[in-house]
């Protein structure tokens, strides 16, 4: 759908991410990609799933692309893909607008950013803790090709097993026997969905503190590492996304060193990839977009993420 702005006269394209997290986080704001102006929309629905569904349906045929927050419509172990079945209820509520989760935009943005940082970072230095690789597995696959030392966290966080992974060949393998059961399952089984995105563990596991004590940089999703981040985390770098101005405090509370976040900061807030990528199909206006497309906007939107220094 095409809105017009009374006072230029241009058409704004509207994209709404609806997220079973927290609505304390919500976002209603403006931005010009590609020379296009869109007016962005997070709406939080606090982990119910019915409430999510109900709102996808009302918006449906009314904006130009949905995002899926705090849920992905599939996770990946490189070649193979596993979707959650909440997801891809969510997803069918929609008959008319693109519903996308920002996992297309993850393999293609993500690597592409890490790529460009690489030397700046000194990664074959780094000791880095992904929190889950199957989320982000083109960040996972950038950060080893750059050399990084990397212990991949998926059991840790997702499941509470004192287990980390060091390789990517052992992430595709434990995904093949573990993520067609896993998929099935509540999405708040597996993740911090609702006000868990907004606290932290009370009684954090000796084998997470451990984890973060090893790593010089913490990376992948956010939620995951301020749901488990312990007191402490002096000297190290966060590579993440989807910070907010009072998540920056928090890191800058705990000694953090600096915040790396894979999306460009609007506002104070570095957007979900949910949401860039629903912007990306608005401005394109087609869907679905492949890697190569993703890849294609991204140079020419000059999307470089951001970089912030404690």
């Amino acid at each position: 759908m095409i809105c017009y702005d009374s006072a230029m006269k241009q058409p704004v394209k509207h994209v709404v991410s609806v997220s079973l997290g927290s609505p304390s986080r919500d976002i209603d704001q403006q931005i010009n990609l590609l020379g296009q102006d869109i007016h962005l929309e997070r709406r939080g629905c606090d982990s119910n799933l019915n409430k999510a569904a109900k709102l996808i349906r009302e918006i449906d045929g009314k904006v130009d692309a949905i995002g899926l927050g705090g849920i992905d419509l599939y996770i990946s172990t490189g070649d193979k893909h596993y979707q959650f079945r909440q997801a891809a209820y969510l997803a069918k509520q929609a008959k008319i607008t693109p519903v996308v989760c920002g996992a297309g935009l993850k393999q293609s943005l993500e690597s592409y950013v890490i790529q460009n940082l690489a030397k700046g970072l000194n990664l074959p230095q780094q000791r880095v803790l992904l929190v889950s690789a199957v989320d982000r597995f083109g960040m996972a696959k950038a950060l080893v090709e750059a050399g990084a030392d990397c212990r991949f966290a998926d059991l840790m966080f997702a499941l509470k097993l004192p287990i980390t992974i060091s390789s990517l060949k052992n992430v595709a393998t434990l995904g093949a026997a573990l993520l067609p059961i896993l998929t099935q399952l509540p999405i708040s089984w597996l993740y911090p969905t609702g006000e868990k995105q907004t606290s932290e563990k009370k009684a954090l596991p000796k084998f997470i503190e451990k984890a973060y004590d090893w790593a010089t940089v913490i990376a992948g999703d956010w939620h995951f590492i301020r749901r488990y981040s312990p007191k402490d985390l002096s000297g190290k770098i966060i590579l993440t996304n989807t910070t907010t101005s009072q998540d920056i405090e928090f890191l800058r509370s705990k000694g953090a060193k600096s915040l790396i976040t894979t999306t460009p900061r609007f506002n104070g807030r570095s957007l979900a990839t949910n949401l860039l990528e629903a912007a990306l199909i608005a401005v394109s206006e087609r869907y679905p977009l492949n890697h190569e497309d993703y890849l294609t906007l991204i140079q020419k939107a000059d999307l470089k993420g951001d970089i912030l220094h404690f």
